[in-house]
């Protein structure tokens, strides 16, 4: 069983492969930029299937995980600490090698905290977010829940627009790279860019083999069983708050590793990432993939997000998704790759007919 998921992961990584060669041959090469961008913004999307599909939790607030990391991550590298050497904090941070000097924006050299410090603190503080918010929040059931995590998002959203060492509308701009070796670093510079695809997919296969290996043993049917009844399996001795809160806090922090990723290779991050139709359509590529499958929602993701970011969708990319889900729910609530085309023409014609009937 075990061996057949690490193969399921090798040809993942086959495809990954094969897909960067279509595209060096057939000229397109910069198109893998957009697919870079889609394997950080499907890690995000795999955490949340888990949380849905599996722990059947819904929320509408993981953008807003998603932005708590690239901010804070953001923040971290390009606020200067020059003139607050002489701070505790400051001195306590340069003595452990925390901080690190590089050129301003205007010239001169800035201090600020090293990228994999701050992508550290950026991942602890959304996993304590999420692990605050959830203790309350994880307690409601259905839309009850939905409406909690809209709240949560709603608030992260609102501080980011409206806070001006943030960068208010503007978002913050000139965020260094993020080095991951010493011939490889996460940016936008188009001389690495096929070392950032190839790290981008790593990273996505990695947390596919995570999840793999995390679903089927115990935890898998512990959160299937409080997806199906909750309160059966509170009765059978399952642990269903500890499982919801763990599971919550899991895909925040996939979802703030995307956010520092993506932050780092597009150099900066605006508002936009925290906004409510960034969750909707999340949880639109969940229900298009197939809760709890995670195949599937890697796959529908990376595509989704791709066309999107080539602007396939133009001015409409937030009416398309919007559609795309309520279409979902109507017809294919377990996902297009289990759709059944008899059982969906034979869905359409009933509805078809029940006005005409009805008059």
């Amino acid at each position: 069983m075990r061996s057949a998921r690490y193969g399921q992961v090798a040809i993942f990584v086959a495809v990954a492969v094969a897909i960067q060669i279509a595209a060096v041959l057939g000229g397109k090469e910069f198109l893998l930029t957009q697919v870079t961008m889609s394997a950080y913004y499907t890690l995000v999307v795999l955490g949340l299937s888990l949380l849905m599909g599996d722990a059947g939790q819904i929320s509408l607030g993981h953008a807003g995980f998603f932005a708590i990391g690239g901010y804070t991550s953001a923040v971290l590298t390009t606020w200067d600490l020059g003139l607050r050497r002489g701070d505790t904090l400051v001195a306590a941070l340069a003595r452990i090698g925390a901080l690190t000097t590089r050129p301003g924006l205007y010239g001169g050299q800035l201090l600020v905290v090293q990228p994999w410090m701050a992508m550290v603190c950026a991942v602890a503080l959304a996993g304590a977010v999420a692990f605050v918010v959830g203790i309350p929040v994880l307690k409601l059931k259905g839309h009850y829940l939905a409406m909690a995590t809209l709240g949560v998002g709603t608030i992260i959203y609102s501080i980011a627009l409206g806070t001006s060492w943030l960068g208010a509308a503007d978002g913050i701009s000139g965020v260094p790279p993020l080095p991951i070796a010493p011939w490889v670093s996460v940016s936008g510079s188009r001389p690495v860019a096929l070392r950032n695809y190839y790290t981008a997919c790593l990273l996505l296969a990695g947390a596919m083999l995570l999840l793999l290996n995390l679903v089927p043993p115990r935890v898998g049917p512990a959160l299937r069983a409080i997806h199906g009844a909750e309160d059966a399996a509170r009765a059978m001795g399952v642990d269903t708050a500890g499982f919801k809160l763990r599971t919550f806090v899991l895909s925040a922090v996939l979802a703030a590793i995307a956010g520092v990723f993506l932050t780092h290779f597009n150099g900066g991050i605006g508002p936009s990432e925290a906004s409510i139709m960034k969750s909707v359509k999340y949880v639109a590529i969940v229900a298009v993939g197939g809760m709890g499958s995670l195949w599937g929602t890697l796959a529908t993701s990376v595509v989704l997000n791709f066309l999107s970011l080539r602007g396939y969708f133009g001015t409409l990319d937030d009416a398309v998704f919007g559609g795309i889900l309520i279409l979902v729910m109507l017809f294919a609530p377990e996902g297009i790759l289990h759709l059944d085309p008899r059982r969906l023409l034979g869905a359409v014609l009933r509805r078809a007919r029940a006005p005409a009937e009805e008059a």
